[in-house]
């Protein structure tokens, strides 16, 4: 018989991320669910519970209806099933832009009922002083800018940003406000890639990039896109490895052909009485 423990895995902490700051990129996927936390575990260094569950999970035109109570349960599922990796968890539209105490409220509520890592929140230069309030009482923060989709329609939809000049000048000072603030990094989504490669070069926190740079010091991408889930839409910035959508699309029209023709279940599938 076998003595030999199996050998214990760290998780990676906030403090790790931060320290990646130039060196091998940070591998991000989003996680929902406790399957798939599961399945990408071993395989990258943070998974975030993003608020676009709204839009990938509820079947939301936006993420504007997201609410706290999805994202504690969503998060506290995805804390549950992983060892590995870092998990952030949004902070929702209206848990936050009011103030640092109700961000703090919401945050505590993220972090106390989940123990995941960290939060992320949207915005820049504006909400450097909550970040800062956050991060002051113990609360780590991942900042997000440039398309942010809980702005989506003060941006005037999910459209690229900083391909002009003085758009460009805010987005990179609203990353450097974010970085002062105390984030430990920071999403940068949806620019032009110069911007973007500058922004990682200015400031001292990793930057996780989507839709923006291989130069930036991660990647993350929302994983149903990654594996083809959906098969109506794919955005730009979005490579697929999979194309999971197909599969099982043709591994319900053949359980669809079966059971219309009485060939499943079979023999194999169903109970018999006990002998005698």
């Amino acid at each position: 018989m076998s003595t030999e423990r199996p050998p214990v895995v760290k998780r990676k902490t906030v403090r790790d991320i931060g320290l990646s700051k130039g060196a091998t990129p940070l591998v991000c996927l989003t996680a929902y669910t406790a399957p798939v936390a599961q399945i990408l575990d071993d395989e990258v260094d943070l998974l975030l519970v993003g608020d676009s569950l709204g839009m990938v999970i509820y079947g939301f035109d936006s993420t504007l209806p997201v609410t706290l109570r999805m994202m504690v349960d969503h998060g506290a599922a995805v804390v549950r099933a992983t060892r590995r990796a870092c998990i952030v968890v949004d902070l929702p539209f209206g848990s936050y832009q009011i103030g640092p105490e109700q961000a703090f409220q919401a945050a505590h509520a993220i972090l106390a009922e989940t123990s995941a890592g960290a939060v992320k929140l949207e915005g820049g230069a504006e909400m450097a002083p909550t970040v800062r309030f956050l991060v002051e009482r113990g609360v780590p923060v991942m900042g997000h800018v440039g398309l942010m989709p809980q702005h989506a329609r003060v941006l005037g939809g999910f459209r690229a940003q900083g391909r002009e000049a003085a758009e460009a000048e805010r987005i990179a000072a609203d990353a450097r406000a974010i970085a002062d603030a105390g984030a430990f990094s920071v999403v940068i989504e949806g620019v032009a890639e110069p911007l973007a490669r500058r922004i990682t070069a200015d400031i001292a926190i990793p930057t996780i990039g989507i839709g923006a740079s291989a130069a930036c010091d991660g990647q993350i991408l929302v994983t149903d896109d990654l594996v083809g889930l959906f098969q109506d839409f794919t955005p730009r910035f979005v490579k697929r490895y999979a194309t999971i959508g197909e599969a099982i699309g043709s591994a319900a029209a053949r359980y669809a052909e079966d059971v219309r023709n009485r060939s499943f279940p079979g023999p194999e599938h169903v109970f018999r009485p006990k002998a005698g």
